[in-house]
């Protein structure tokens, strides 16, 4: 069984802690196994690669490294603050999340 994550594809996001602790990203991915996000242009570590036929130039390339779920903020869409996430029935009868601190319905950019 998976794990449920406070942090979904396509969020907001404000790192807590860390070397890019304050910074906001957008999460490109969620890894739920290792509780991990990939977040738009922050954690970048830098690999070297051979030349290949795809790349004949080879080189250094940058890409975004994990960061854990627990050093990761939901931001509001509507208020644009961070704040703790919980969830609550909606009408559907569907889990919604929400920001307590709004209390208001969370909606993704």
């Amino acid at each position: 069984m998976q794990k449920k994550t406070h942090i979904k594809k396509g969020d907001m996001v404000k790192v807590l802690a860390g070397e890019d602790r304050s910074k906001q990203g957008r999460v490109l991915d969620v890894d739920r196994q290792r509780s991990t996000a990939l977040v738009e242009g922050l954690r970048i570590n830098k690999k070297h690669s051979k030349p290949t036929t795809a790349t004949p130039q080879g080189g250094i390339v940058e890409k975004e490294g994990p960061i854990h779920l627990s050093n990761l903020m939901l931001i509001d869409a509507k208020t644009g603050e961070p704040g703790r996430v919980g969830r609550k029935a909606g009408k559907d009868g569907k889990l919604e999340r929400f920001v307590k601190v709004t209390n208001k319905k969370t909606a993704k950019k």
